[in-house]
């Protein structure tokens, strides 16, 4: 009986999932949700503001970095999210862009 090698790719394609977050971006809302956490206990223990009000400053952290990762990174090819930027920010970038081509002068003018 002869050996056969077949070649064959068993590395790990995926980056892994934690809370329903693909790779390392449950980190970022970890972080954000510690950050908020901790402005909402300084708010309220140390300076004595409403509850309300610290949830007014506390809680934007959180839900900017949660948007963030869950509708420009989770399940989004990479790059996503600075390909959508830069359009915003560029509009047609570097493609074609008839609105900025020069029109042509009518025929017999230079």
């Amino acid at each position: 009986m002869e050996l056969r090698i077949t070649d064959t790719n068993s590395a790990n394609d995926s980056r892994g999932r934690a809370f329903g977050l693909e790779g390392n971006d449950f980190i970022y809302v970890l972080v954000a949700l510690v950050v908020a956490l901790g402005l909402y206990l300084l708010l309220t223990a140390l300076l004595h503001v409403l509850t309300l009000v610290a949830l007014v400053f506390s809680l934007p952290i959180l839900l900017v970095t949660l948007a963030w990762a869950v509708l420009l990174r989770h399940n989004k090819p990479e790059g996503y999210a600075e390909d959508l930027f830069d359009h915003l920010v560029n509009w047609e970038g570097w493609s074609f862009a008839p609105r900025a081509q020069p029109r042509l002068p009518p025929k017999g003018q230079p």
